[in-house]
């Protein structure tokens, strides 16, 4: 089955509603491909790597959390900019990509994604939400009980993402109330602290956050940008591609940050 351009950014657009959120870039259609789409790759970056791999993969359509264009950008087409941008124009494939409203969506985005990895549940509605346009996830392990302290979070979480994590122990003791928000998202380590935390979750760490942890006794888990922020781009691209009809397939490209 197949379907239009035109509908493909509809359906992205209705499920995540980009106009609710102020965001780095542009959210949507960032390169204009052909018309009719049959096949979605997704990815978390719109790297060339990625390109490459969903050309050969015959796609019509790739979906990412990271595109191509941010605020602040340099706006000459050189260098890798020319590369990514040669390669989707010279094969006439369509690029989207959703920044913050992927990391939102309730069920869909990388938030709720790595809370359902890690067996974590927000808490319902306003409760379960912290931080600025209400991106950070709070909640507990969906089996109701805590751990036992920061190292077995750390623990829990290496086994689940498959990759070691910087852990810093604010207190050794039991872990209740789990913070989480996914990619570069440090700045919100003080909103998790004021929303009654135990312990937060995201990809990366800053030099101010292992003092606010130890000062504050909130432990802090930076467990890779991109680790954190695998599960989203795929969740919403098959959840799209089963609705309309179309192949999909995710490709990881391996990042160590």
């Amino acid at each position: 089955m197949s379907t239009t351009r035109h509908e493909l950014l509809h359906a992205f657009d209705l499920l995540l509603a980009p106009e609710r959120f102020k965001d780095y870039g542009p959210n949507g259609l960032q390169v204009e491909g052909r018309t009719v789409v049959r096949k979605i790759v997704s990815g978390v970056t719109a790297s060339r790597a990625l390109i490459e791999a969903a050309i050969h993969a015959e796609a019509d359509a790739i979906f990412v959390h990271h595109g191509l264009f941010w605020s602040g950008q340099d706006g000459r087409v050189t260098g890798w900019m020319k590369q990514r941008l040669g390669l989707l124009l010279g094969d006439d494939v369509n690029l989207f990509a959703y920044h913050l409203p992927l990391d939102a969506h309730p069920e869909l985005g990388n938030n709720a994604q790595l809370g359902l990895k890690l067996g974590l549940l927000a808490h319902p509605a306003s409760a379960g939400r912290f931080g600025k346009q209400d991106l950070g996830f709070l909640g507990g392990r969906a089996n109701g009980e805590s751990f036992a302290d920061a190292r077995a979070l750390a623990a829990h979480v290496e086994t689940m993402l498959g990759r070691p994590v910087t852990m810093v122990d604010g207190a050794s003791r039991p872990l209740q109330t789990i913070a989480w928000c996914t990619g570069g998202a440090q700045g919100y380590f003080e909103d998790a602290i004021a929303a009654g935390a135990d312990a937060f979750i995201t990809g990366e760490i800053s030099e101010p956050q292992a003092h606010y942890a130890r000062e504050m006794g909130v432990a802090y888990l930076a467990c890779g940008h991109h680790a954190t922020e695998r599960y989203g781009a795929a969740a919403v691209a098959g959840h799209v591609a089963a609705q309309l009809g179309l192949a999909h397939e995710f490709i990881d490209i391996d990042n160590p940050a």
